[in-house]
């Protein structure tokens, strides 16, 4: 039996997550939820209803997972925990401040709706989460670095476009490369926020808005850039077409540590994504967890989970007979 999807929000995350489960022959379509109209909202799916978020309860017997496709800014927080009453979800909450007020938010609503929540899967957190935590294990003595970019944030974008009098948005992180090429040489650098990255915001103005506050405003706007060296661009809704949109990313993590009697032979550790379209790929990951949350479903597990708490084999469409003859 085919694992039945349900997708919430069809934005650029949302379509990723359309064309991932059509790449899983173990899975289905089965709805897209919207705040639009549903009429006005055309997806290629042919066996997949579009319906209102005003129907999703209807739907809890249904689905055998939610994926949440909602920004961190504001829908994921009240968004995730509402589902995890009814509906085994995921989601991939990305304000990495505030994952631990989350997971305890929806871990409480699945434990009360005895269902399954996977939280903050994508390639960071996510991915990268699982590198940091295994360099960290394997090389006790050592320090952790993580570089994003250079490209499209879409936490970061989404948060730009709300604030008001911006029309549209794009937010590139980009690598210090002094400070990365410093760590892939052994150096060891203290290295603060602003020292490994900078952030570039690409504007489209609302008519009439005052680009100064705007300016201000994202410039100071916590967890996001007050922490940053950040440029504010304003350009036209032509330049943004044309040259911004796109949504590639990346990036690296590495951890630098010593072994031996004398901590003499030293390591460096270094994982490493290059991506054409960061929400097809972060799709790609949020689908792969909807399969771990199945199972995980269906051996009686409940409560709030991330990719800490997930065996690996969980995720993949192949049996362990076959992982352990094929991949190990």
């Amino acid at each position: 039996m085919s694992i039945r999807i349900g997708i919430l929000g069809y934005g650029n995350l949302g379509r990723g997550v359309e064309c991932a489960v059509a790449q899983n022959p173990d899975m289905e379509l089965k709805a897209v939820f919207t705040r639009r109209k549903p009429e006005d909202l055309k997806i290629w799916s042919k066996t997949a209803e579009v319906l209102n978020i005003s129907e999703l309860q209807n739907w809890k017997d249904k689905l055998d997972v939610l994926i949440l496709c909602g920004g961190s800014a504001t829908d994921l927080p009240a968004q995730t925990p509402e589902c995890a009453q009814y509906f085994n979800v995921v989601d991939s909450f990305d304000t990495h401040a505030r994952i631990p007020e989350h997971f305890a938010a929806v871990d409480e609503a699945a434990k009360k709706g005895g269902k399954v929540a996977v939280i903050s899967v994508g390639w960071d957190p996510g991915l990268f989460s699982l590198n940091r935590l295994y360099a960290n294990a394997i090389l006790p003595e050592g320090k952790d670095y993580t570089f994003w970019g250079r490209g499209v944030s879409q936490g970061h974008s989404d948060a730009v476009r709300r604030v008001a009098g911006v029309k549209d948005a794009r937010q590139y992180t980009v690598p210090v490369e002094s400070a990365l090429e410093m760590v892939r040489a052994g150096k060891n650098p203290e290295l603060s926020t602003r020292e490994k990255h900078t952030r570039e915001c690409y504007v489209v103005l609302e008519e009439g808005a005052d680009a100064a506050r705007v300016e201000e405003e994202i410039k100071g706007m916590p967890n996001y850039f007050s922490d940053y060296d950040t440029t504010v661009h304003f350009i036209s809704e032509e330049e943004m077409k044309r040259e911004h949109s796109a949504l590639p990313h990346g990036g690296f993590v590495l951890r630098s540590g010593v072994t031996g009697k004398e901590k003499e032979n030293h390591h460096l550790i270094e994982y490493t994504l290059k991506l054409d379209s960061n929400p097809e790929f972060t799709s790609s990951v949020l689908v792969a967890y909807a399969r771990a949350a199945y199972r995980m479903a269906k051996e009686g597990m409940a409560g709030c989970k991330t990719a800490f708490d997930i065996a690996p084999a969980y995720l993949s469409a192949k049996s362990g007979e076959e992982l352990r003859a094929s991949m190990l």
